[in-house]
């Protein structure tokens, strides 16, 4: 039961009349069609449970950063009460998944894009990449890593202003 197939799935959904995206594991096909708050199953790929927690973490890592990223640059993200945003686009949320799925059957390159995924947490692999600090294949991972963390939104920035230093 430790390794039993599990289903890593990201779909659409609806609760409280609020949209969200989710990317969750659920036991079988048919606990993904009776859940009453999902409406379109966009992936789901049948895999042991072991593989899907670890895969479900890379995308959750990834899916923060890009939200701390935005955040960092002041745009306007709403964040639902459960799920993630539709600010987000479903295109930019396939593509994340579908690297983490595709690339954990490469277990080398899973640990260096891991790796790569919680260095760039902290800052941005821009640096190390026009730094020439990779090399070989740690440089291409990480221009693809950096490459899932580039989504800007055409929502509005918003202008954080200072408050006055006296009145």
């Amino acid at each position: 039961m430790e390794n039993s197939p599990q289903y890593l799935f990201l779909a659409s959904g609806v609760k409280n009349e609020e949209g969200f995206w989710v990317v969750g594991v659920k036991n079988s096909d048919k606990d993904i069609e009776e859940d009453k708050n999902l409406l379109d199953c966009h992936r789901k790929e049948l895999i042991g449970n072991e593989t899907a927690k670890d895969i479900l973490y890379a995308i959750n890592l990834n899916i923060n950063n890009l939200f701390n990223e935005l955040r960092n640059k002041n745009h306007l993200i709403k964040r639902p009460s459960i799920g993630i945003s539709f600010d987000i686009p479903l295109d930019v949320l396939e593509s994340i998944f579908d690297f983490w799925l595709d690339i954990y059957k490469d277990q080398e390159a899973w640990e260096t894009c891991i790796g790569l995924l919680k260095i760039r947490k902290r800052i941005s692999l821009k640096n190390l990449i026009e730094s020439e600090s990779l090399k070989g294949n740690s440089k291409k991972w990480a221009i693809k890593v950096e490459t899932l963390h580039t989504y800007v939104p055409n929502s509005p920035r918003i202008e954080k202003l200072n408050d006055p230093m006296w009145k």
